[in-house]
């Protein structure tokens, strides 16, 4: 019997879960015979759908429906929960680890493979700043975006309970770096939900909370234009959110944020969102790679000048053979992530079958952008929007994007439920530590302290 064609998914976002959703149905009959097999490795058991990460740091969407069970839709891949450290295209190996060699202790295994897919996404470019990685939070993961909601209230708690006026305002300072999606919406979202959750303390307004936009150009919110990136300043100052541009954060160690314009802001919360780079198992590989670490591709989604390797998303510097210069490269964005799942696929199953490949055309329809409840910015399709046609347009645009109508029920529930109710404001941060409270009644008591010795 012979071997089956085994197509190895590395990465199980956007790219990873589209492309081998769609090479399941596409390979149907393929991988009913055993004639096809495919496997995604990725290092979590779901995947994210991150343009709702401000709303369930917010508390509007549920976290759990902010994610996509992988094993449940890919019902007919082979889904291996670790991670590719590197990957020897020459011959055809990828080195990983998973949950359970870890546990064995038996190190790396090597996993053969005919077709590469390889989309391990990006992960937050960081840079040398003092106390960066000591006091900072990041914004790309669900837990991430929980993690800051609990984090946001508890510094709320802190404020309404403490005598000391310098901790109080440093409870309340939240400092957020970056203007792009993830800074501006995670901000205006969450200034959003303190101020509602300030009505339920004594002694905290709304007015006492400092809300802090860094950002290192003159604009934020580059993909909606700038006029519109100037209507979003307009809208985030009138909140009385302190918007810095042409700003950059040069340290905050000691909890103190200290900025290039000579402010020192004393916090306790860092949120750093300033872009992405390349997840590092792509320099790991003897793939082809651009100036930026990215995948040097064609429009046919092919890794260049090498065969039987495929990529898209993040991880792919894919030519945009709709842009009017040439040597221009598709944004490394959702939009043209999702969409490229559709050729990539199509192109795999035909690459399979003996047919020809097409190319990958998209011209870029515009983009939208969330300002907390009700309030947003749009320009789409040449079309310029603001305030709640905005919010809307977001609203709608990302329900119809979000994977399964599993999905899409459980969000327009929680969408109508909240419109109708109350906000939650309970922080679950025990969450993160949750045999701490065990762990405690499980010590052994202290020693009794006996008289002194006569």
């Amino acid at each position: 019997m012979t071997e089956p064609v085994r197509i190895l998914v590395v990465g199980g976002g956007y790219v990873g879960m589209y492309t081998a959703l769609r090479l399941q149905r596409q390979l149907k009959a393929e991988l009913r015979s055993g004639a096809v097999e495919i496997v995604v490795v990725t290092p979590d058991p779901y995947m994210t759908y991150q343009p709702f990460l401000p709303e369930a740091a917010a508390g509007s969407i549920s976290p759990r429906h902010v994610v996509v069970p992988l094993r449940r839709v890919l019902d007919r891949c082979r889904i291996l929960i670790g991670e590719v450290h590197a990957v020897d295209h020459a011959k055809r190996t990828a080195t990983l680890s998973t949950l359970a060699t870890e546990e064995e202790g038996t190190g790396n295994i090597q996993l053969t493979y005919d077709e590469l897919v390889i989309a391990p996404g990006s992960i937050s470019r960081t840079l040398p700043v003092p106390g960066l990685a000591e006091y900072a939070i990041g914004f790309k993961t669900v837990e991430e975006a929980i993690g800051l909601r609990n984090h946001v209230i508890e510094q709320m708690d802190i404020a309404s309970s403490t005598r000391d006026p310098g901790l109080r305002d440093a409870a309340l300072t939240f400092v957020f770096v970056g203007g792009g999606y993830a800074g501006v919406e995670a901000l205006a979202e969450l200034e959003d939900m303190a101020r509602y959750t300030a009505r339920y303390y004594h002694n905290i307004k709304p007015e006492d909370l400092k809300w802090v936009l860094v950002e290192a150009t003159h604009r934020i919110l580059p993909e909606v234009g700038e006029e519109m990136g100037k209507y979003a300043v307009r809208e985030l100052r009138a909140r009385n959110i302190d918007v810095r541009l042409d700003t950059r954060l040069e340290s905050c160690e000691d909890r103190v944020a200290v900025l290039s314009d000579g402010s020192r802001i004393p916090t306790r919360t860092v949120v750093w969102t300033a872009g992405v780079k390349p997840a590092p198992v792509l320099a790991a590989t003897d793939l082809p790679l651009n100036g930026r670490g990215r995948l040097k591709c064609t429009a046919r989604l092919t890794v260049d000048g090498v065969e039987h390797a495929w990529a898209a998303g993040d991880a792919a510097a894919v030519p945009d053979i709709t842009a009017d210069e040439p040597g221009r490269e598709c944004a490394p964005n959702a939009q043209h992530a999702v969409r490229q799942t559709k050729v990539l696929a199509e192109n795999i199953t035909a690459s399979l079958r003996g047919q020809p490949l097409k190319e990958y055309a998209h011209k870029y329809a515009g983009s939208v952008a969330s300002l907390g409840l009700h309030k947003g910015v749009a320009h789409v399709y040449g079309r310029k929007l603001k305030g709640y046609p905005a919010w809307f347009m977001h609203r709608a645009y990302h329900l119809s994007r979000v994977p399964t109508f599993n999905r899409k029920a459980r969000v327009l529930a929680e969408w109508t439920l909240s419109g109708l109710f109350k906000r939650e404001i309970v922080s679950l941060g025990s969450l993160e530590h949750p045999r701490a409270e065990f762990e405690l009644a499980a010590a052994p008591p202290p020693p009794k302290e006996g008289p002194e010795p006569g």
